[in-house]
């Protein structure tokens, strides 16, 4: 596990430690969710864009586009 040491400000530090003690064993894992909330939210407006950038098209797009789908022609299996 790689540590980090970061600086933040003093209002920052404040609402740290009202949300979650510095004696509190739950405090590193708080910073751990609060970061990967962050990188997961990243990700996802760099998914919207590039949607944005080249949007999908054809027939799936539409959203009533199952109700064309038929099933392939084929035997049909008994039930036992």
């Amino acid at each position: 596990m790689v540590q980090l040491l970061i600086q933040v400000d003093d209002r920052l530090a404040k609402e740290l430690n009202r949300a979650v003690p510095a004696q509190s064993r739950k405090r590193s894992e708080f910073i751990r969710q609060a970061i990967r909330k962050a990188l997961m939210a990243l990700e996802d407006r760099r998914t919207a864009e590039k949607y944005r950038q080249a949007p999908q098209s054809g027939p799936d797009d539409s959203a009533t586009a199952w109700l064309e789908w038929k099933p392939a022609p084929g035997k049909r299996r008994r039930r036992r």
